[in-house]
């Protein structure tokens, strides 16, 4: 039932939760199980090649998303929190030279990508959109080990097993099933919580938090997760260029924030400033991440600017924030988050982007409307309100690249979250469509929606291109 912060909020790099941090994260688990040890065979048999095979979604988008690059580092032994993204190109172009890996602990593994890394666009595996297999052979071939693991969105990870009694019910899912102080499964437990006890959805969240972790280092590390949303705005502020993928978008958040500077600089304000400052902190997010900078997932890459962007708008234009303000909105965004994540999906594979810019657009509006005073159920209204306005998108990323429609849409979702904490504010909570009832229809959404339209680059705007 709990879902920390931290599982929502994730600092990795680009572009992709899936289809980035995801392989990589599967790849540490394939190495940990190969080290260890205990798995069935023969007595003088020896690993010597590894090979990974990309099925669904992760086929057909992986290039554009990075998934290549990522599991050649997922085999070197890096994770996403930690890798440095300005070594990346060093570390595929070696691994390329050689033909092999080497990560800590371990011996060489031969690995050629050109020959070991398969996008399979035939073979769907039956789990879930994002499926890969990892395989461990011998020197002539032989199949020693092989395991499946689903990439499932917001970086998380589970294998065949987990997946398997996941949606048979028979264990919780991760997060869940671990004992808190004040656990609710849905929105109207949330309320009905908060309503009984008097505290804030802020409070309970934190409260749960604490039941695993001290408050120094919760209020720790919430604020280097803040801390690293704000560095991503600043470092996507700075640079200019074309990004990475072959599409020949340019880079457009330092010539919009340069002019907002210019017109600040000349008391000249805008009837749209604030949408303005929205969309140059959000595309700069997004940017950073289609290049593969240190983003933090919100719940996903994809929409990794929505929250940021909007924490970046309360800062920009309420001189008391400060540090507080910032927990308060992250532990509010999580729990509403976690609700999402639990009851539906957030990952564009499996719902489309309504999953992804939706749900993040639905913290961000719940984390605002914390920080404007809001009741719970002032906070539960804006939440529906901004993912209700998202049902149905899409995810049809031209080219595989997470660049359109995917920069432009966080500054949509960002101006919709702050739109939606308006309108919840000035109401008294009380509404017609109650947030589990928007989250289910996302669910239900997705299920129907045709498949073209989740992650593959195979209908919408990516087919639709004007031909010069």
């Amino acid at each position: 039932m709990f879902l920390s912060v931290f599982d929502l909020y994730k600092i990795g790099i680009g572009p992709s939760s899936s289809h980035t941090m995801g392989p990589m994260t599967a790849a540490a688990r394939f190495l940990a199980e190969l080290k260890d040890g205990r798995w069935p065979r023969p007595h003088d048999a020896v690993v010597a090649r590894l090979r990974v095979c990309l099925h669904g979604s992760l086929a057909f988008t992986g290039v554009g998303h990075a998934t290549d690059r990522a599991v050649v580092l997922g085999l070197c032994g890096f994770v996403p929190a930690s890798v440095d993204p300005d070594r990346v190109d060093a570390i595929v172009a070696e691994v390329a030279a050689k033909g092999a890996v080497q990560p800590e602990g371990h011996p060489p593994y031969a690995f050629e990508p050109a020959r070991d890394l398969v996008f399979d666009r035939k073979h769907p595996l039956p789990g879930h959109a994002n499926g890969m297999s990892f395989e461990a052979l011998t020197r002539d071939g032989q199949m020693l080990l092989r395991r499946v693991y689903y990439s499932v969105g917001g970086g998380f990870v589970v294998d065949e097993d987990e997946l398997q009694r996941q949606q048979s019910g028979a264990v919780p899912a991760a997060g869940e099933g671990e004992s808190v102080p004040y656990p609710f499964a849905s929105a109207a437990e949330m309320l009905a919580m908060a309503d009984r006890t008097g505290m804030s959805i802020a409070d309970m969240q934190r409260a749960n938090e604490l039941a695993f972790t001290s408050a120094r280092e919760l209020d720790e590390r919430l604020d280097a997760v803040a801390g690293a949303m704000a560095d991503c705005i600043r470092r996507g502020l700075r640079q200019e260029g074309v990004m990475p993928g072959g599409l020949g978008v340019r880079r457009r958040a330092k010539a919009i924030h340069d002019r907002l500077q210019a017109d600040a600089a000349r008391n000249v304000f805008q009837p749209l400033m604030a949408n303005d400052w929205l969309s140059v902190y959000a595309m700069a997010v997004n940017e950073e991440n289609a290049c593969g900078g240190r983003v933090v997932t919100a719940p996903t890459n994809g929409a990794a600017g929505v929250v940021p962007a909007v924490m970046a708008y309360f800062r920009h234009f309420h001189a008391e924030a400060g540090r507080a303000h910032m927990r308060t909105f992250l532990l509010t965004s999580a729990a509403v988050g976690g609700l999402i994540k639990r009851n539906a999906s957030i990952s564009g594979a499996e719902v489309g982007c309504q999953g992804e810019v939706g749900s993040a657009s639905a913290m961000a509006a719940a984390g605002l409307a914390s920080l404007m005073g809001g009741s719970p159920a002032q906070i539960e209204n804006a939440a529906e309100i901004a993912l209700e306005h998202h049902l149905g998108m899409t995810c049809d990323p031209v080219g595989g690249l997470v660049q359109v429609p995917c920069i432009e849409r966080n500054a949509f979702g960002a101006v919709k979250a702050v739109t939606a904490a308006s309108l919840a504010m000035k109401g008294e909570g009380s509404h017609f469509m109650p947030l589990d009832n928007c989250i289910e229809t996302m669910r239900q959404t997705g299920r129907d929606m045709d498949h073209r339209y989740k992650e593959t680059s195979l209908g919408g705007l990516a087919v639709n291109l004007p031909e010069c």
